[in-house]
């Protein structure tokens, strides 16, 4: 098999606003061997970002947001989607310290605990975002009402539900955001050992 390798020719900046896009020629190895003809390809580039899913093992519910997204406009019905809390790590932040501080702006929520679920690429096609997916312990029982940052124009619904009501609502088809489809479906797997493990440390039952 021969060595994979790329090229870029060139590269600039088509455009720089809230999100830039950048233009890149380049050529790859193939993998019958020999390069690839010089490619334009366009890249939404997006620096690495944060998810966080949380989650009450006490009361077994899951914190679900809804918010309004530009990436959904066209097809209009959908442009509020069910999500979980997310954020982009700013210069000097490590990615747990972005999960505490989204958690707190955006579901108004205090992590009690933290682990790492995964990390992945969201769209490699054309952009270049990495995601550190964690799941994080909080107190639900005073979860809810609208949160997120005047400056950055967030209006932010927050409610606790039960994970057999979030499952079911991912099973209706009205969660259609990647990230939260990929968070719930590890709950779900992992929910029994996380709730024994979690509640474990407090010295309850699971």
């Amino acid at each position: 098999m021969s060595e994979k390798r790329f090229e870029i020719l060139d590269c600039r900046t088509v455009y720089h606003g809230f999100f830039r896009l950048e233009q890149y020629t380049l050529r790859h190895t193939l993998f019958k061997g020999g390069w690839s003809q010089p490619l334009t390809r366009e890249l939404f580039r997006r620096g690495n970002c944060v998810a966080v899913l949380l989650y009450d093992p006490d009361r077994d519910e899951v914190v679900i947001i809804e918010q309004f997204r530009v990436g959904a406009i066209l097809q209009p019905q959908r442009a509020w989607l069910l999500e979980i809390v997310a954020g982009a790590i700013e210069e000097g932040e490590t990615a747990e310290e972005v999960a505490y501080r989204e958690a707190r702006e955006e579901a108004g929520c205090e992590i009690l605990d933290l682990i790492e679920i995964q990390q992945f690429f969201t769209t490699p096609g054309g952009a270049s975002e990495w995601i550190t997916l964690f799941c994080g312990r909080v107190d639900s029982s005073e979860v809810g009402g609208i949160h997120g940052l005047d400056e950055e124009d967030e209006d932010i619904r927050v409610s606790a539900v039960k994970f057999e009501e979030v499952f079911a609502m991912l099973q209706r088809r009205e969660i259609e955001s990647g990230i939260p489809i990929i968070a719930i479906q590890w709950l779900y797997i992992h929910r029994d050992q996380l709730r024994e493990r979690w509640l474990a440390a407090d010295g309850q039952p699971a």
